[in-house]
């Protein structure tokens, strides 16, 4: 069984959650804000609150938008330096959901200084620093402060032409949806806390959480890709919802053609499973219709939190070989056509 930790120091044991499993539930989310005051939108923010979208983006002038994000959260892992690279990737990433290359980064660091040596605190920094290393981006300041439970993230800001926004509430009738990484970050992550996720599979939670979402720039470029969002703590229905919501369509889902990390589906059959997958199916699985095909395990991979999960594109037919090259030729294999927007509801069907 995998024991990876820093001498007898266990990262996930100082948390109650880790990695984007995380976030507040989505129902919870909605009355929280629900009575939140409006406020005057300026003409120059092209993105803003009103979808859910992965990032704020602002316009600089005609040739530049600025793209500002911002995540952090609690340790997936017991490797220090993993636990830093995983939650720089996933922070990165809205930018890449964007359309947009990043520019640069500001770290967020909250740890329990009386319980975490210095040097594993240095360690959850130093994989931040490589992960921006090979994003091509600096860490340029951020802030620190004494927590009971240990937090990093960042706030990350990109670049992108307004024309070329890629925002999740522009999908179109007819667009088929494309996954660029494989589900079960969180089972993976819930076996791991158990003790009995083996190094082949810690292997493969780390691969999947480490690889940065970097097709996103290019996808920009294709005038058929209408909607991109990724897919983090509510699940892939959840975040495909925001997208079925902000594009007032219907999604449907093909259960069969959805991929997954290895074992995954056994270790959800053997209880390896989350309370965030749950909360989340709580919160929006009134929007949501299951064939009767659909088992209880699945409907728990289709909600498991994916932390630093994979882009979810929204594109014309005629784009999806372009759009599957893109993401192969960019060392994502499992990238694969799982569904289609249609006229209807917003609204989930999957088969």
């Amino acid at each position: 069984m995998n024991t990876l930790h820093d001498g007898n120091i266990k990262l996930t044991s100082f948390s109650h959650g880790g990695g984007c499993g995380c976030k507040i539930a989505p129902g919870v989310l909605a009355e929280i804000l629900k009575n939140s005051s409006g406020f005057p939108i300026p003409e120059k923010l092209l993105v803003g609150i009103e979808t859910a979208d992965d990032a704020a983006v602002y316009k600089l002038n005609d040739e530049q938008a600025l793209i500002a994000t911002t995540d952090f959260f609690m340790p997936i892992v017991d490797d220090p330096y993993d636990f830093g690279r995983i939650a720089a990737t996933n922070a990165i990433s809205d930018v890449y959901a964007m359309g947009g290359t990043p520019i640069m980064a500001l770290a967020l660091v909250a740890m329990p200084i009386n319980q975490l040596p210095i040097e594993v605190i240095g360690k959850i920094i130093q994989g931040g620093e490589a992960v921006c290393t090979e994003a091509g981006i600096p860490i340029a300041g951020g802030h620190t402060i004494d927590s009971v439970e240990p937090i990093y993230g960042l706030v990350v800001l990109g670049l992108v032409h307004p024309s070329k926004i890629k925002r999740n509430a522009d999908a179109q009738a007819g667009d088929k949806l494309i996954l660029g990484k494989p589900l079960g970050v969180g089972i993976l992550s819930a076996a791991l806390k158990k003790g009995q996720l083996n190094a082949a599979g810690y292997a493969a939670m780390i691969a999947a959480t480490t690889k940065l979402n970097k097709p996103g720039m290019a996808l920009s470029d294709l005038p058929g890709v209408h909607a991109i969002t990724d897919v983090t703590g509510f699940g892939l229905l959840g975040h495909l919802l925001e997208v079925a919501r902000g594009s007032k369509l219907k999604a449907i889902l093909h259960m069969a053609h959805i991929p997954l990390l290895p074992n995954v589906q056994q270790l959800a059959e053997n209880g390896y499973v989350t309370g965030a997958s749950e909360r989340n199916w709580a919160g929006y699985g009134h929007d949501v219709i299951l064939s009767s095909s659909i088992t209880q395990v699945q409907k728990t991979l289709l909600t498991d939190p994916q932390t630093s999960g994979g882009l979810l594109v929204s594109c014309a037919p005629s784009a999806v070989k372009e759009v599957l090259t893109i993401f192969i030729e960019s060392g994502f294999t499992d990238a694969v056509e799982i569904g289609e927007m249609t006229m209807g509801a917003a609204k989930i069907d999957v088969m």
